[in-house]
Protein backbone atom coordinates (compact mmCIF):
# COMPACT_ATOMS: atom_id res chain seq x y z
CA UNK A 1 0.00 0.00 0.00
CA UNK A 2 1.28 3.77 -0.70
CA UNK A 3 2.53 5.62 2.06
CA UNK A 4 -0.09 8.27 2.74
CA UNK A 5 2.79 10.35 3.74
CA UNK A 6 3.55 10.28 -0.37
CA UNK A 7 -0.26 11.99 -1.15
CA UNK A 8 0.60 15.68 -2.05
CA UNK A 9 3.97 15.60 -1.12
CA UNK A 10 7.09 17.77 -2.80
CA UNK A 11 10.49 16.72 -3.82
CA UNK A 12 12.77 19.83 -5.13
CA UNK A 13 15.60 17.91 -6.41
CA UNK A 14 15.09 14.77 -8.71
CA UNK A 15 17.43 14.27 -11.83
CA UNK A 16 15.79 12.81 -15.03
CA UNK A 17 16.95 11.95 -18.78
CA UNK A 18 17.75 13.66 -21.16
CA UNK A 19 21.04 13.68 -19.56
CA UNK A 20 24.90 12.77 -20.50
CA UNK A 21 24.28 10.24 -17.30
CA UNK A 22 21.56 7.73 -17.62
CA UNK A 23 19.23 8.20 -14.99
CA UNK A 24 16.05 5.95 -13.77
CA UNK A 25 13.26 7.93 -15.08
CA UNK A 26 13.18 10.34 -18.33
CA UNK A 27 11.02 13.19 -17.46
CA UNK A 28 7.82 12.32 -18.59
CA UNK A 29 8.56 8.94 -17.27
CA UNK A 30 8.45 10.35 -14.09
CA UNK A 31 5.75 12.95 -14.22
CA UNK A 32 3.32 9.46 -14.41
CA UNK A 33 4.74 7.67 -11.46
CA UNK A 34 4.37 11.07 -9.72
CA UNK A 35 0.94 11.35 -10.51
CA UNK A 36 -0.17 7.63 -10.58
CA UNK A 37 1.07 7.92 -6.24
CA UNK A 38 -0.61 11.19 -5.90
CA UNK A 39 2.21 13.59 -5.74
CA UNK A 40 1.77 17.17 -6.01
CA UNK A 41 5.01 18.64 -7.64
CA UNK A 42 8.46 17.81 -8.62
CA UNK A 43 11.37 19.71 -9.66
CA UNK A 44 13.36 18.25 -11.93
CA UNK A 45 17.60 19.21 -11.75
CA UNK A 46 20.06 19.03 -14.75
CA UNK A 47 23.87 20.20 -14.05
CA UNK A 48 23.94 20.86 -17.52
CA UNK A 49 21.50 23.73 -17.41
CA UNK A 50 17.93 24.72 -17.25
CA UNK A 51 14.91 22.06 -17.23
CA UNK A 52 11.99 24.84 -17.19
CA UNK A 53 11.03 24.42 -20.54
CA UNK A 54 11.49 20.36 -19.87
CA UNK A 55 8.97 20.73 -16.88
CA UNK A 56 6.57 23.29 -19.35
CA UNK A 57 6.44 19.93 -21.71
CA UNK A 58 6.09 17.71 -18.73
CA UNK A 59 3.02 19.44 -17.96
CA UNK A 60 1.25 19.54 -21.54
CA UNK A 61 2.00 15.87 -21.57
CA UNK A 62 0.00 15.44 -18.30
CA UNK A 63 -3.17 17.27 -19.91
CA UNK A 64 -2.74 15.89 -23.03
CA UNK A 65 -2.69 12.20 -22.02
CA UNK A 66 -4.85 12.44 -18.97
CA UNK A 67 -7.32 14.84 -20.65
CA UNK A 68 -6.66 17.72 -17.78
CA UNK A 69 -7.65 21.58 -18.44
CA UNK A 70 -8.18 24.68 -16.76
CA UNK A 71 -11.55 22.92 -15.70
CA UNK A 72 -10.00 20.29 -14.74
CA UNK A 73 -6.39 21.00 -13.34
CA UNK A 74 -3.89 18.59 -13.32
CA UNK A 75 -3.09 17.13 -9.67
CA UNK A 76 0.29 17.11 -10.00
CA UNK A 77 2.79 19.59 -11.65
CA UNK A 78 6.98 19.61 -12.45
CA UNK A 79 8.53 22.64 -11.94
CA UNK A 80 12.30 23.29 -13.44
CA UNK A 81 15.02 25.83 -12.21
CA UNK A 82 18.61 26.21 -13.68
CA UNK A 83 22.40 25.15 -12.22
CA UNK A 84 24.73 28.24 -13.25
CA UNK A 85 27.52 25.70 -14.53
CA UNK A 86 29.86 26.15 -17.63
CA UNK A 87 27.16 24.74 -19.84
CA UNK A 88 25.02 28.37 -19.33
CA UNK A 89 27.52 30.39 -19.54
CA UNK A 90 28.53 29.78 -15.31
CA UNK A 91 26.87 33.36 -13.75
CA UNK A 92 24.54 34.24 -16.46
CA UNK A 93 22.10 36.58 -15.57
CA UNK A 94 20.45 36.27 -18.81
CA UNK A 95 19.88 32.43 -18.78
CA UNK A 96 18.40 32.75 -15.40
CA UNK A 97 16.11 35.64 -16.48
CA UNK A 98 14.71 33.46 -19.44
CA UNK A 99 14.21 30.08 -16.96
CA UNK A 100 12.64 32.08 -14.41
CA UNK A 101 10.32 34.09 -17.48
CA UNK A 102 9.62 29.82 -18.64
CA UNK A 103 8.73 29.39 -15.19
CA UNK A 104 11.49 28.40 -13.28
CA UNK A 105 11.27 28.08 -9.46
CA UNK A 106 15.29 27.78 -8.32
CA UNK A 107 18.43 28.86 -9.42
CA UNK A 108 21.27 26.25 -8.22
CA UNK A 109 24.88 28.15 -7.89
CA UNK A 110 27.53 25.91 -10.03
CA UNK A 111 27.50 22.08 -9.22
CA UNK A 112 30.61 20.28 -11.05
CA UNK A 113 31.77 23.81 -12.13
CA UNK A 114 31.86 25.09 -8.44
CA UNK A 115 35.57 25.66 -7.32
CA UNK A 116 34.74 23.71 -4.50
CA UNK A 117 33.44 20.81 -6.45
CA UNK A 118 36.79 20.62 -8.57
CA UNK A 119 39.09 20.92 -5.85
CA UNK A 120 37.35 18.03 -3.79
CA UNK A 121 37.63 15.93 -6.83
CA UNK A 122 40.75 16.92 -7.65
CA UNK A 123 40.15 18.32 -11.38
CA UNK A 124 41.41 21.38 -12.62
CA UNK A 125 40.41 24.26 -10.97
CA UNK A 126 41.08 26.26 -14.16
CA UNK A 127 37.74 25.83 -15.20
CA UNK A 128 35.81 27.02 -12.41
CA UNK A 129 32.55 28.93 -11.86
CA UNK A 130 33.58 31.48 -9.26
CA UNK A 131 30.88 33.32 -6.88
CA UNK A 132 33.06 35.10 -4.77
CA UNK A 133 36.16 37.08 -5.07
CA UNK A 134 38.57 38.58 -2.21
CA UNK A 135 35.52 37.81 -0.26
CA UNK A 136 32.66 39.27 -1.75
CA UNK A 137 30.31 38.27 -4.19
CA UNK A 138 30.95 38.77 -8.28
CA UNK A 139 28.63 41.35 -9.79
CA UNK A 140 27.51 38.77 -11.78
CA UNK A 141 25.91 37.08 -8.96
CA UNK A 142 24.57 41.03 -7.66
CA UNK A 143 22.80 40.94 -10.95
CA UNK A 144 21.52 37.56 -10.76
CA UNK A 145 20.00 38.13 -7.15
CA UNK A 146 18.20 40.70 -8.51
CA UNK A 147 16.25 38.77 -11.13
CA UNK A 148 15.97 35.72 -8.06
CA UNK A 149 14.11 38.56 -5.73
CA UNK A 150 12.18 39.77 -8.72
CA UNK A 151 10.51 36.29 -9.21
CA UNK A 152 10.21 35.28 -5.62
CA UNK A 153 12.66 32.40 -6.43
CA UNK A 154 14.62 29.86 -4.62
CA UNK A 155 18.33 30.26 -4.17
CA UNK A 156 20.23 27.26 -3.97
CA UNK A 157 23.78 26.93 -2.98
CA UNK A 158 24.58 23.76 -4.61
CA UNK A 159 27.93 22.46 -4.38
CA UNK A 160 29.84 25.65 -3.16
CA UNK A 161 31.72 25.31 0.14
CA UNK A 162 30.68 26.02 3.64
CA UNK A 163 32.78 29.40 3.73
CA UNK A 164 30.84 30.33 0.37
CA UNK A 165 27.34 29.68 1.78
CA UNK A 166 28.50 31.72 4.46
CA UNK A 167 29.37 34.53 2.41
CA UNK A 168 26.76 33.74 -0.45
CA UNK A 169 24.18 33.58 1.99
CA UNK A 170 24.56 37.05 3.61
CA UNK A 171 25.01 38.85 0.60
CA UNK A 172 21.65 37.14 -0.70
CA UNK A 173 19.62 38.30 2.90
CA UNK A 174 21.21 41.86 2.12
CA UNK A 175 19.67 41.74 -1.72
CA UNK A 176 15.91 41.07 -0.56
CA UNK A 177 16.17 37.19 -0.65
CA UNK A 178 13.63 35.30 1.06
CA UNK A 179 13.92 31.81 -0.15
CA UNK A 180 17.42 30.48 0.80
CA UNK A 181 18.33 26.36 0.31
CA UNK A 182 21.43 24.98 1.80
CA UNK A 183 22.23 21.93 -0.91
CA UNK A 184 22.71 18.70 0.71
CA UNK A 185 25.16 20.03 3.34
CA UNK A 186 25.83 16.87 4.79
CA UNK A 187 27.73 15.64 1.30
CA UNK A 188 31.06 15.36 2.07
CA UNK A 189 32.17 17.33 -0.95
CA UNK A 190 30.13 20.06 0.46
CA UNK A 191 31.13 19.24 3.88
CA UNK A 192 29.40 21.25 6.19
CA UNK A 193 29.27 20.53 10.01
CA UNK A 194 26.52 20.33 11.62
CA UNK A 195 27.90 23.73 13.85
CA UNK A 196 27.90 25.71 10.76
CA UNK A 197 24.44 24.59 10.10
CA UNK A 198 23.14 25.62 13.07
CA UNK A 199 24.53 28.50 12.47
CA UNK A 200 23.03 29.42 8.87
CA UNK A 201 19.33 29.06 10.73
CA UNK A 202 20.35 30.63 13.15
CA UNK A 203 21.38 33.93 11.92
CA UNK A 204 20.01 33.58 8.36
CA UNK A 205 16.85 31.47 8.92
CA UNK A 206 18.00 29.33 6.10
CA UNK A 207 16.30 25.37 4.65
CA UNK A 208 19.03 22.74 4.74
CA UNK A 209 17.71 20.41 2.16
CA UNK A 210 19.29 16.66 3.10
CA UNK A 211 18.82 13.97 0.81
CA UNK A 212 18.48 10.62 0.72
CA UNK A 213 21.87 8.96 -0.57
CA UNK A 214 25.47 10.46 -1.67
CA UNK A 215 28.04 8.99 -3.75
CA UNK A 216 31.03 7.51 -2.18
CA UNK A 217 33.12 7.52 -5.90
CA UNK A 218 32.46 4.16 -7.84
CA UNK A 219 29.25 3.45 -8.10
CA UNK A 220 29.06 3.22 -4.54
CA UNK A 221 26.68 4.92 -2.39
CA UNK A 222 26.14 5.98 1.39
CA UNK A 223 22.63 6.64 3.40
CA UNK A 224 22.74 10.04 4.43
CA UNK A 225 19.62 9.11 6.75
CA UNK A 226 21.54 8.89 10.33
CA UNK A 227 23.33 12.41 9.31
CA UNK A 228 20.16 13.67 8.01
CA UNK A 229 18.18 12.48 11.68
CA UNK A 230 20.86 14.44 13.69
CA UNK A 231 20.34 17.97 11.74
CA UNK A 232 16.75 17.19 12.20
CA UNK A 233 16.79 17.33 16.18
CA UNK A 234 20.00 19.73 16.29
CA UNK A 235 18.31 22.07 13.59
CA UNK A 236 14.53 21.47 14.17
CA UNK A 237 12.09 19.82 11.86
CA UNK A 238 10.57 23.25 10.28
CA UNK A 239 14.46 24.47 9.24
CA UNK A 240 15.27 20.85 7.18
CA UNK A 241 14.03 19.99 3.67
CA UNK A 242 13.55 15.86 2.86
CA UNK A 243 14.36 16.05 -0.70
CA UNK A 244 15.77 12.46 -2.72
CA UNK A 245 18.67 13.84 -5.56
CA UNK A 246 16.96 11.17 -6.74
CA UNK A 247 17.82 9.35 -10.34
CA UNK A 248 21.17 7.59 -10.24
CA UNK A 249 20.73 3.90 -11.24
CA UNK A 250 22.77 3.12 -7.97
CA UNK A 251 20.00 4.25 -6.06
CA UNK A 252 16.18 3.23 -5.58
CA UNK A 253 13.34 4.61 -7.87
CA UNK A 254 12.68 7.92 -6.79
CA UNK A 255 9.41 6.53 -4.65
CA UNK A 256 11.07 3.79 -3.20
CA UNK A 257 13.83 6.31 -2.09
CA UNK A 258 11.25 8.90 -0.04
CA UNK A 259 9.68 5.86 0.89
CA UNK A 260 12.52 4.49 2.73
CA UNK A 261 13.32 8.23 3.96
CA UNK A 262 10.02 8.79 5.86
CA UNK A 263 10.17 4.68 6.78
CA UNK A 264 13.48 5.71 8.46
CA UNK A 265 12.89 8.59 10.26
CA UNK A 266 9.18 7.74 11.63
CA UNK A 267 11.20 4.51 13.22
CA UNK A 268 13.33 6.71 14.94
CA UNK A 269 10.68 8.94 16.59
CA UNK A 270 9.47 11.66 13.91
CA UNK A 271 6.03 12.06 14.19
CA UNK A 272 4.01 12.70 11.21
CA UNK A 273 2.80 16.22 11.70
CA UNK A 274 6.61 16.75 11.53
CA UNK A 275 7.99 14.77 8.39
CA UNK A 276 4.17 16.60 6.38
CA UNK A 277 5.87 19.75 7.37
CA UNK A 278 9.43 18.54 5.71
CA UNK A 279 8.22 17.37 2.75
CA UNK A 280 4.67 19.13 2.01
CA UNK A 281 4.73 22.56 4.21
CA UNK A 282 8.73 24.06 3.36
CA UNK A 283 8.17 23.17 0.07
CA UNK A 284 4.44 24.99 -0.58
CA UNK A 285 6.09 28.18 0.69
CA UNK A 286 9.33 27.88 -1.24
CA UNK A 287 7.14 27.14 -5.00
CA UNK A 288 4.37 29.55 -4.19
CA UNK A 289 1.27 27.17 -3.90
CA UNK A 290 -1.45 27.24 -1.55
CA UNK A 291 -1.47 24.64 1.22
CA UNK A 292 -3.34 21.65 1.06
CA UNK A 293 -6.71 21.95 1.82
CA UNK A 294 -7.41 20.51 5.89
CA UNK A 295 -9.89 17.84 4.68
CA UNK A 296 -6.91 16.22 2.75
CA UNK A 297 -4.35 17.32 5.61
CA UNK A 298 -5.95 15.15 8.05
CA UNK A 299 -6.32 12.06 5.72
CA UNK A 300 -3.09 12.26 5.30
CA UNK A 301 -2.16 12.36 9.08
CA UNK A 302 -4.42 9.80 10.13
CA UNK A 303 -3.78 6.72 11.25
Amino acid sequence: MTDKMLKGIIDMHVHTDPDLRPRVYDDLSLADKALSIGARAIVIKSHLGSTAARAWICNRYLERTHGFSSDRPAPFTMYGGIVLNRQVGGLNPWAVDTCLKLGGKVVWLPTQSSRNHLRMMHQDEGASVDVIRDGRPLPELLDIFRLIKDHDAVLATAHISPEEAFIVTEAARAHGIRKIVITHPEWWLVGMSLDDQLRLVKDYGVILEHCFAQPMGGGIYKSNLPMNLEAIQACGYKNVMISTDSGQLENPPWEEGLSQYIAYLREHGIPDEELYHMTHTIQEDLLGLPPLPSSKIHDILSV
